[in-house]
């Protein structure tokens, strides 16, 4: 008798283990985001509306600008969001950066066991063969898969190729810093992150300054500078912030001098990235708009530039594409001021000692203007 109820005991046991794994299993784990989150609800309402999850159909969305402007924190918030509305969920981070390594995007593609739940028990051979089993095996499953920082459209293609490759409801995020990605690949909406206004700015930058809601006595004027400074980018408020935490007022204002002349290099970094994508020519367009033509007409600009050998309209094009410049409705060319900054740094560092041409310019713009 004690070895049968024993026996019960045991399988009731395996059962409730078998039970909670299976509950494991179905409740998505929450990604980790920061504390310091600002302006997110309009951001996620827009992205959530767009995804329109309450409809059948497989639908794509991409989300893009520049590096800093919070793309993967969005898209994590939006992940802990909605996951719970779906199975088979798949988060691939980084995707250019593992990209760039050896059978990099192989190895992504086997990350997709996150979606088959098949962890470890699938191994390909080849990336066609990855492909094949992707289409094969989640065609017919409802998925949601994000996809952060993609920049060759091969990841896309080998990633998740069509539409038809996977199930009726199944939902695909896409994060780039390139917009024509998206639009050549066919996403059925591109959201293009905005820059914080300035009360969010504020609040993102005491979040990280002060480790509060409010400033300090006698530093709300020189918070004020370095947000103007950072214009609506979350990566400097997070930099900068970090940066002059438990700083003196003197040390503040020693900083702002300093960002006057040298731009923050952390910063810069994350910028520049997006830069040395370019071609030659595009460089050379983006540095002509950076250290004169801002804020001009795009018109007169592409007369100016086409006294030189460049394909200037194709260049801006390509420009608009990698959000480096806006074109306004009145036709005048917008760029960020952390980008305009970047652009004068790169000239001074490849010719110290050459003065910038900016005399000439404003004499060619004179003579067109008027």
């Amino acid at each position: 008798m004690f070895f049968y109820a024993f026996a019960i005991g045991s399988y009731e046991s395996k059962i409730i283990d078998d039970i909670i794994e299976e509950i494991h299993g179905i409740i998505p784990k929450g990604l980790d985001v920061s504390n310091n989150i600002v302006g997110m609800d309009s951001r996620l309402e827009t992205l959530i509306s767009s995804l329109n999850i309450h409809l059948n159909g497989v639908r794509m969305v991409g989300v893009y600008w520049l590096g800093g402007i919070g793309k993967t924190t969005i898209i994590t918030t939006l992940h802990n969001k909605i996951s719970n509305r779906f199975r088979s969920i798949s988060f691939l981070t980084n995707v250019r950066e593992e990209s760039t390594k050896d059978s990099g995007i192989l190895k992504l593609q086997q990350l997709l066991d996150d979606t088959l739940g098949v962890r470890g028990q699938l191994t390909l051979k080849n990336i066609h063969e990855g492909v094949k089993v992707i289409k094969d095996m989640l065609s017919f499953k409802k998925v949601l898969v994000f996809l952060d920082d993609i920049d060759d459209s091969r990841q896309l293609e080998h990633l998740v190729g069509k539409h038809s490759w996977f199930g009726h409801g199944s939902r695909i995020v896409i994060t780039t810093r390139k917009k024509y990605f998206l639009r050549a690949y066919g996403v059925d909406y591109m959201y293009e992150v905005d820059k914080l206004n300035n009360v969010e700015a504020l609040q993102l930058f005491y979040s990280y300054a002060f480790k509060q809601h409010l400033p300090k006595k006698g530093y709300r004027d020189l918070s004020i500078h370095i947000v103007q400074y950072a214009d609506g980018l979350p990566l400097a408020l997070k930099v900068l912030g970090s940066l002059l935490f438990q700083k003196e007022v003197k040390d503040w204002k020693s900083e702002l001098r300093k960002l006057e002349q040298v731009p923050n290099m952390e910063i810069t970094n994350v910028l520049k990235i997006s830069y040395d994508g370019l071609d030659d020519t595009q460089k050379m367009i983006f540095i002509d708009i950076a250290c004169f033509l801002k804020g001009k007409n795009v018109e007169a600009v592409t007369t100016i530039l086409d006294g030189s050998e460049f394909n200037v309209e194709s260049g801006i094009n390509a420009l608009v594409d990698r959000c480096f410049i806006a074109i306004s409705k009145d036709k005048m060319i917008e760029m960020h001021d952390l980008l305009t900054q970047m652009g004068k740094e790169i000239v001074y560092k490849e010719c110290p000692n050459e003065p910038l041409r900016e005399a000439d310019y404003e004499d060619i713009w004179m003579f067109i203007k008027y």
